[in-house]
């Protein structure tokens, strides 16, 4: 809080001014009672607190000025702290008010019966005096509060400013340097005075036309290189304007790398780890083994198993527990994008390269990935031509970009996966054996679905529960008879396809429970399949049917739509299986 200790040097001024006037002591406290300027006895007390009550504080709290001509019998007086000691003929206190607020009391104090006569004759005058220097301390008090105020607000945005994770700076309209934050001068290694330099000159990428022109294009791509160090980005151009008139610019910059970095910390809560990933069975607590292993170290990860089987999730799992988590994650999907864009994707390129080649280039997901990691799935669907360029940069440790003349740099951790079998296809001539071996450095087998039927349960429960709150749906348990059928069934599709079943059954479901009626069909055959597979014997097309509808009747017995279940599983009319009832003189509850 603003006191008037702020301003001393101007009060103690007006306060010599006052005694030179009047030849009267002057002592000026602030709203603690603490003497901050004072004239003759009291220059030396500067700093010491009035003690007790007094008619300083009185005059603080009542706003008011007060006179006290005979110190003997004043009712102030008698409660004074001092009034023993006290020499004082006369006395006159006036408040200062800044906006409704007490800060302290100027005070006139006679020590001889001539000032104690200056004070008692002209009262009024001095009242009104001492009110004008009140005024006057509190407007100086008030410039000092809105000075103190605007500092205050500027500080507040400079913290700001250079609290933001990206390159800021201002420009005039010249291009003279006259505000930036941290981050600028870190993200382009510069080094001494920035101030009313040319950002023309430091950044040589910004260019005067794209300026002047920024009401068109507010955006622009950046290439920045200085003595073996490289920064590529986007930068963005806003107007300063007062009053209508152009003062300047503000221009920030967002570099490509870190934007993918942040986008990793932000997304901390879908950050995973080898614990998040569900399964209690041996084959997945062996894998998940393997794989912290593997994060412990920097060599090449080659992740295999069948599709559906969580080998991006374990890639990231492997990512996260190394000391690289804190960088870029990275991955792309060799299958997914064609082999001619697929180059650009991975390499990146220069201006120019290619027809529609971005202004500016582009950076390749390596370079994203700087520091940090790059998944490649799909491995196995990539051309020979481009596992050529990826053998050489992971051999080299650098890349080529498309219309390049120079390699660059790259420090990346590489985990691949495929649902393929690379041994075959080397022998097929469709797959380098020499890139095989560099990415097969550390290899992890992940297990399919039916490998590890043990884990069904437990990751039947938590795709329930979470796909019941994305549905909100009020779904929270499964049918023992389901789960059953689960493990019987040879989950093709792996943990891809058990989340597509659990995702339907909550959609169908109207009950609590996930039901067998509310799951798809192709998973409903499987005790048909088995019965089938178990019983040799032949039997007429009648008694088959006659079987079926009592062990459907038998499955359903409990529920209260037995009958509607049973023919739906069926696949005939409830009237139908009325008929049939009575066909094969079924009894039925």
């Amino acid at each position: 809080m603003i006191s008037l200790e702020y301003i001393k040097e101007d009060i103690q001024k007006i306060a010599e001014a006052i005694e030179a006037v009047l030849g009267i002591d002057v002592t000026i406290v602030d709203e603690e009672l603490i003497r901050t300027a004072g004239t003759g006895i009291y220059i030396d007390k500067i700093g010491q607190k009035v003690k007790g009550y007094s008619a300083f504080k009185k005059s603080m709290i009542e706003q008011s000025t007060i006179l006290i001509d005979d110190p003997s019998c004043n009712s102030i007086c008698k409660e004074c702290y001092s009034k023993k000691e006290c020499k004082e003929f006369a006395e006159m206190c006036c408040p200062i008010v800044c906006d409704g607020e007490t800060y302290g009391v100027i005070g006139l104090i006679a020590f001889n019966e001539g000032q104690a006569e200056i004070i008692k004759k002209g009262k009024d005058n001095l009242i009104n005096f001492l009110g004008k220097m009140a005024d006057l301390i509190s407007s100086k008090l008030k410039a000092q509060i809105k000075a103190y105020e605007l500092e205050l607000e500027k500080k507040k945005l400079e913290t700001l400013v250079d609290s933001i994770d990206k390159a800021i700076v201002s420009i005039d309209i010249n291009g003279k340097i006259d505000k930036f934050n941290s981050k600028f001068k870190e993200s382009f290694k510069l080094n001494g005075e920035l101030y009313n330099k040319n950002i023309f000159e430091i950044l040589n990428f910004i260019k005067k036309t794209l300026i002047f022109e920024t009401k068109n294009e507010k955006s622009h791509s950046f290439y920045y290189k200085k003595e073996g160090y490289s920064l590529r980005g986007i930068y963005n151009i806003n107007q300063i304007v007062l009053n209508g008139e152009l003062k300047g610019y503000v221009i920030d910059f967002i570099d490509k790398r870190d934007a993918i970095k942040n986008y990793n910390k932000i997304n901390k809560e879908y950050k995973i780890t080898l614990e998040n990933i569900i399964g209690e069975s041996k084959p997945i607590k062996n894998v998940k083994k393997e794989a912290f292993i593997a994060s412990r170290s920097t060599s090449t990860v080659l992740i295999t198993g069948e599709s559906g089987t969580g080998k991006e999730l374990f890639a990231r799992a492997i990512h996260n527990h190394s000391n690289r988590s804190e960088q870029p994650f990275v991955a792309i999907n060799c299958a997914a994008i064609p082999d001619n864009l697929l180059e650009s994707e991975l390499f990146g390129y220069e201006e120019g390269a290619f027809t529609g080649a971005k202004k500016g280039g582009n950076l390749g997901k390596f370079e994203l990935a700087h520091k940090g990691s790059i998944f490649l799935d799909e491995i196995g669907d990539m051309s020979l031509h481009l596992q050529a360029k990826l053998l050489r940069a992971l051999q080299e440790k650098e890349l080529n970009k498309i219309g390049s003349k120079s390699n660059i740099s790259i420090d990346v951790r590489v985990i691949a996966a495929t649902n393929k079998d690379l041994e075959s296809m080397i022998k097929k001539g469709t797959f380098r054996e020499d890139l095989y071996y560099r990415l097969n450095v550390i290899p992890i087998n992940l297990p399919s679905l039916r490998q590890r039927k043990d884990d069904i349960p437990l990751l039947t429960k938590f795709m329930v529960n979470e796909y019941a709150k994305k549905l909100d749906k009020p779904v929270v348990d499964v049918d023992e008879s389901v789960i059953k059928t689960f493990i019987d069934y040879k989950w093709p599709g792996n943990i891809r396809e058990l989340q597509n079943v659990i995702e339907y059954g909550i959609n169908m479901s109207s009950m609590p429970t996930i039901t067998l009626d509310v799951i798809p069909n192709r998973l409903q055959n499987i005790e048909i399949e088995k019965s089938i597979e178990n019983d040799s014997q032949i039997r007429t097309l009648e008694e088959l049917e006659k079987i079926e509808i009592i062990k459907a009747l038998n499955k359903y017995k409990n529920y209260k739509k037995d009958k509607d279940l049973a023919a739906k599983i069926l696949g005939i009319s409830r009237a139908t299986l009325y008929r049939k009832l009575e066909k094969y003189n079924i009894i039925s509850k």
